[in-house]
């Protein structure tokens, strides 16, 4: 019996686009199969089918439509798998260049120009010989509780990614979106402690969604702060619901929202200048979105929209090569040293599953 990862498979081989996908907390996989390979992007965000954007625009977002996709789902069940203590060796220019930019974006900060931006890096790692079901498999286990992905455009590449960040869930008028910031790492028996520097950051990260949702939609609720695990990581979640107003369209709730600070920065416009100029390398898809877009599941079922912050994921370049990603949250109190040891702390996981 032929299994969707046996499709998944096949597809990858015939060089055919497709996306796997598992909510959080779920044990279903679903797919996007596509049956040619023409790139096509969205255009007003009123189409359905399986959308990916990049960090940069949401004009350049590609779409998977339903009317051209294989669209199936299947319960999985996953093994659990032992983590091998597997060692990267991490190039000195390369964190001497994410130090160098760290220590601009603190400077900038401390005249006034940005309260926080985000600054991420790539980092490149040798792999051996690459299996997309084997590492896809292990996501799954590793990252229960987060959104796990395979996507894949000839024309494009290769992303895999288990995302805990929710961007936006519509249905109908009503919508819930959340602010996601701050991270340490779990350790089981230990009381959790966030610094003050992780509660600031996470509070101009829901003041901000705040002050951006008032003007395209009404009845606001804002939940209290939580902490929650992704994987062997642990950071601060507070959620937001409300209704999008009438004059409101879903593409403005969506640039509302994107990039959030939780992976751009403050003033959102002065903070995305700083890492196009700064940053040494393209985040591309990194820090983007992607989901499933007006998507009716049943003729009597209302369309519901579900996109997820596209962090926690990697670029696959070839068998032997793939790119990391990974970033941090810089504020006046942030430390160039330590954001660097949260950056690898960040990415332990994600080297492990390769």
């Amino acid at each position: 019996m032929t299994t969707l990862l046996d499709n998944i498979s096949a597809h990858f081989e015939h060089a055919l686009p497709f996306v796997i996908y598992r909510k959080p907390n779920d044990s279903i996989v679903s797919a996007f199969l596509m049956q040619e390979t023409t790139l096509r992007f969205v255009s007003d965000f009123e189409e359905g089918g399986f959308v990916f954007a990049p960090f940069s625009s949401i004009d350049k977002a590609i779409l998977f439509p339903m009317e051209h996709a294989l669209i199936s789902s299947e319960e999985l069940t996953l093994e659990n798998y032992k983590e091998k203590n597997v060692v990267f060796k991490t190039d000195t220019a390369d964190k001497e260049a994410y130090l160098e930019t760290v220590e601009k974006a603190i400077q900038q900060i401390r005249l006034g120009h940005l309260k926080k931006v985000v600054i991420s890096r790539e980092e490149l790692l040798k792999i051996p010989d690459f299996n997309l079901i084997e590492v896809y498999k292990k996501l799954l286990t590793t990252y229960k509780n987060a959104f796990v992905y395979a996507w894949f455009h000839p024309k494009v590449g290769l992303w895999l990614g288990a995302t805990p960040e929710t961007l936006l869930s519509t249905e109908n008028t009503s919508f819930t979106t959340m602010s996601l910031a701050g991270t340490q790492v779990y350790e089981d028996n230990k009381k959790t402690i966030w610094k003050s520097k992780e509660l600031a950051e996470q509070q101009l990260v829901t003041t901000f969604i705040e002050k951006q949702l008032e003007q395209v939609a009404t009845d606001l609720e804002v939940d209290k702060t939580e902490t929650v695990k992704a994987g062997d990581l642990l950071h601060l979640r507070t959620k937001v619901s409300g209704s999008l107003k009438h004059s409101a369209s879903l593409k403005e709730l969506i640039c509302a929202l994107h990039p959030t600070p939780a992976v751009c920065g403050l003033p959102r416009a002065a903070a995305r200048n700083f890492i196009l100029k700064n940053e040494v390398y393209e985040r591309d898809y990194y820090t983007g979105f992607l989901g499933e877009l007006n998507l009716q599941k049943e003729k009597s079922s209302l369309p519901k929209t579900v996109l997820f912050v596209n962090l926690r994921c990697m670029k696959i370049n070839d068998k032997n090569s793939a790119s990391l990603f990974i970033g941090g949250g810089i504020t006046e109190d942030s430390n160039a040293e330590r954001e660097w040891e949260e950056t690898i702390s960040k990415s332990k996981t994600m080297k492990c599953v390769l």
